[in-house]
């Protein structure tokens, strides 16, 4: 499914979104209009960023797995 008919359903979700130039980052989705989305990210300590991106800069969204996912993944990492 294009990420553009996924995003109505992962407003105010925490998602990965992939760009066109192969990098990525990750946040909540906040909103989407004017050509472009609106990502909530984490920067350090306490402080966050409204960041936003053009669609023609997105390559795709993913949303993130649910947490139960590590349980079935045995390489699983602990700190």
């Amino acid at each position: 499914m294009p990420w553009q008919q996924k995003i109505g359903y992962l407003f105010g979700q925490p998602v990965g979104i992939s760009f066109i130039d192969g990098t990525g980052t990750s946040g909540v989705l906040c909103e989407a209009y004017g050509g472009s989305v609106y990502v909530m990210e984490y920067l350090y300590h306490s402080q966050f960023a409204m960041k936003h991106y053009n669609y023609n800069m997105i390559q795709d969204i993913h949303p993130f797995p649910s947490c139960n996912y590590h349980q079935q993944n045995s390489n699983s990492v602990v700190y």
